[in-house]
């Protein structure tokens, strides 16, 4: 993507107010509503300088429609780069978009040293910097610049979290010197240092010991790790177990495996989750077995030139075979970011050969991963990583417990429902509660300091304002944030909305009554009809009732020409939602993704197919997971994928009537202050032929019609209605809808 231009020199003042939403959060971004974008006369991801007590800048996008117009949602820290607080005048103005040749940064000691100005880079891609400000490491990832692929924010995000784990998110950095206009970083960028003598060199160690207090030698300049128990991991003692015993016989009793005719098994690939406890796990059983951990942060090497990473590793490979090496254990982290399945690593024949020889040498090599299906075949093969151990996500209880240990050190008030925040944090891994813990607390702390009580609690209500800001990690970005909609909001459709009620809410919110009936849920629904008609709308204002985590995929997203790739995708995307259950996973435009089988040239799509009907009803039941599917093409989708078991559910969104369009026009009118003299239920039946976006656009070209008339307009007036309906023309097409009327009335026929 792009980022684009706008009309420069343009200017408003809008209030400035706090952004809410996590999706944002210090990522170099600013929302204000559709109709103030217009008439800023910028396009959504323009660069806007923000003038307060100071200058910075952003991208700008649009928000919800319902945003105040004279308003502008900002994060904390885009209001400490201005020096203004909530609720303070701020000027906005679209200026060009301009390259940054070069930034220099200034960091902690701490993070300057270990952090390559390179990885700093990738996490900086696609902001805009000016100087002075405070810059997070969290990503922009919705408008790149022009020629830059996402994989390298990937990479980033990879090299961050090898480097400072979960803590990577919450770190900042300040612009100490930029170009003298906001710039926006690209990959060509020079990024330095303020303190070239505090910066990490290319050839800097990726490899720390961590020694057990018991274990440390005299003198050792390594670390010492705190202790770590079996306490630590709920929901993990097998794993713990199952990792104990391989090393203990392996490293201290291998005589015993020879006498039985086998041999030690020293090399695994233990796999989870990232932020799941993978490293917490490994500390826990080298504290058992008094073991050192010699840990190698994979993302580090492979960001330094082939000569210095292949120093690393040889060096690696001699400490490990030196006197004392089968006292510790060798952790490869995120090893698929120099050992890649697709085999275009030159680090990856070195470092399995390192492997080979320290595993033959009896030395143990524990290899750590959260997309295991991405690693090098040769370096799991038969001899090197053969044992797997696979980490997953925490269920309710296991969730229950993780937050009451986190918690034991919070003043807790006693109306905070443990019981209930585990049964909503669904998808979230250890570090996820951690985080959620931790904002409980800023919540509480923000509290207190603002109306001091003298004995500050953390309540329930700090919880949920957590919750809201804290999204399971486990999601990769799929994540779709439902936002306020609920099925209240929708108007007319009054019965799919209650089909819709009984077949996903009621699963999700009475599973005890369904289980005492011995009714099975069902696992799929398709929701079909006109474009423009609410099917995305429905579906949001589900998971905010029913409390259930989105995934959201549109069809051609998962198809690849690459062979695999597509089925990969498709395991992945429900292997994520299994995890974080109860949710939803949402194929739009799913016809693109479940074409008719043997219609076509192209196997891909036949392949799709095949993986789709193998997750939904396969061996492994899904629980806990419903699949909606939408489309204006049901005619297309494969009859396969519509069966009993599958999309089963069939569930026809016409148009809004009449009566749909009057409800449409009211909850519009709630955000949108409509004069008193307009009649809503006239405009109503002057819409015929109009879709439920078409009645919103109407509404909300009628308000820009206001704010051409008057920027200080109190309401849209009758007029501006007018002005509206005279641009905004029904998008529905006559034959696509009675196409559609007449499947839904085939599908009645067959049915009854």
């Amino acid at each position: 993507m792009t980022t684009p231009g706008g009309v420069a020199g343009t200017s408003l003042q809008l209030r400035a107010t706090s952004s809410h939403s996590d999706l944002d959060a210090r990522r170099g971004l600013v929302r204000i509503a559709p109709t103030v974008l217009q008439a800023l006369g910028a396009r959504p991801y323009s660069v806007v300088k923000l003038t307060g007590a100071r200058v910075s800048a952003a991208l700008v996008a649009q928000s919800n429609k319902d945003q105040d117009q004279g308003s502008i949602l900002v994060d904390d820290l885009i209001l400490a780069n201005l020096g203004v607080a909530e609720g303070s005048e701020v000027t906005v103005e679209v200026v060009p978009s301009v390259a940054a040749d070069r930034v220099v940064l200034a960091g902690a000691s701490q993070v300057t040293s270990v952090l390559a100005p390179q990885t700093a880079r990738l996490a900086l891609l696609g902001k805009v910097i000016s100087n002075g400000d405070s810059v997070s490491l969290l990503q922009q990832d919705v408008a790149l610049p022009e020629g830059t692929s996402p994989d390298l924010l990937t990479q980033g995000r990879q090299q961050l979290q090898a480097l400072f784990g979960r803590t990577w998110q919450d770190l900042l950095l300040t612009v100490a010197a930029s170009p003298p206009v906001p710039s926006v970083v690209t990959m060509s960028t020079v990024v330095a240092w303020a303190d070239p003598a505090a910066a990490v060199s290319e050839g800097g160690p990726a490899v720390t010991t961590v020694f057990p207090a018991s274990a440390a030698p005299a003198g050792a300049r390594a670390a010492v790790s705190p202790v770590v128990s079996s306490e630590d991991l709920p929901g993990s003692e097998s794993q713990a177990k199952a990792l104990r015993e391989l090393l203990d016989v392996g490293l201290n009793n291998p005589a015993l495996l020879e006498r039985l005719g086998s041999v030690p098994q020293l090399g695994v690939l233990l796999s989870g989750p990232a932020g799941g406890g993978k490293t917490t796990l490994v500390r826990s059983v080298a504290t058992a077995l008094n073991l050192a951990v010699r840990l190698v942060w994979c993302p580090q090497l492979a960001s330094m030139t082939p000569d210095s990473a292949a120093a690393q590793i040889a060096a690696l490979r001699k400490a490990g075979l030196e006197a004392g090496g089968t006292r510790e254990i060798i952790v490869l982290d995120e090893v698929e970011a120099i050992a890649p399945a697709d085999g275009d690593a030159p680090l990856a024949p070195t470092l399995v050969a390192a492997v080979r020889d320290l595993i033959a040498a009896g030395r143990a090599v524990i290899a750590m991963s959260a997309v295991p299906d991405t690693v090098d075949a040769d370096l799991v093969a038969p001899g090197l990583l053969s044992s797997r151990i696979a980490l997953g996500l925490p269920d309710q209880p296991t969730r229950r417990t993780m937050i009451e240990r986190l918690s034991r050190t919070l003043a807790l008030a006693p109306d905070v429902p443990l019981d209930d925040i585990a049964a909503r944090t669904p998808g979230f891994v250890a570090a996820d509660l951690v985080t959620l813990v931790h904002a409980a607390a800023q919540q509480a702390a923000c509290r207190e300091q603002a109306t001091p009580t003298g004995d500050p609690k953390v309540t329930a209500a700090d919880f949920t304002a957590a919750l809201a800001t804290v999204h399971p990690s486990s999601m990769d970005g799929q994540l779709v944030d439902p936002g306020q909609v609920s099925l209240a909001d929708v108007g007319g459709l009054a019965e799919v909305k209650q089909v819709l009620t009984e077949t996903v809410i009621w699963p999700i919110a009475y599973p005890d009554t369904f289980a005492r009936l011995g009714v099975t849920p069902t696992r799929g629904i398709l929701l079909y009809g006109p474009p423009g008609c609410g099917k995305t709308y429905i579906v949001k204002a589900l998971a905010h009732d029913g409390r259930a985590n989105v995934l959201s995929v549109k069809g051609a997203e998962l198809m690849s020409k690459w062979v695999g790739e597509s089925e990969a995708g498709v395991r992945q995307l429900f292997a994520r939602a299994s995890g974080a259950a109860p949710s939803l996973i949402f194929l739009d435009e799913v016809d693109a993704l479940a074409p008719t089988r043997g219609e076509g040239e192209d196997q891909v799509g036949d392949r799709v197919v095949a993986a789709l009907l193998t997750e939904m009803d396969g061996i492994d039941a899904l629980k806990g997971v419903v699949v909606v599917g939408a489309t204006n093409r049901p005619d297309m989708i494969d009859p396969a994928l519509l069966r009993p078991g599958r999309l089963e559910r069939l569930l026809f969104v016409p148009p809004p009537d009449e009566a749909a369009r009057g409800e449409i026009f009211r909850s519009a009118a709630a955000r949108t202050p409509v004069d008193h003299a307009v009649d809503l239920a006239s405009l109503a039946k002057r819409t015929e032929g109009y879709s439920g976006a078409d009645c919103a656009a109407v509404l909300r070209q009628a308000a820009l019609a206001a704010m051409r008339r008057s920027m200080d307009a109190p309401c849209v007036t009758a007029a501006d209605i007018d002005a509206a309906l005279s641009v905004v023309r029904p998008s529905l097409d006559d034959e696509q809808v009675e196409a559609l009327r007449n499947f839904a009335a085939q599908r009645e026929a067959t049915t009854t």
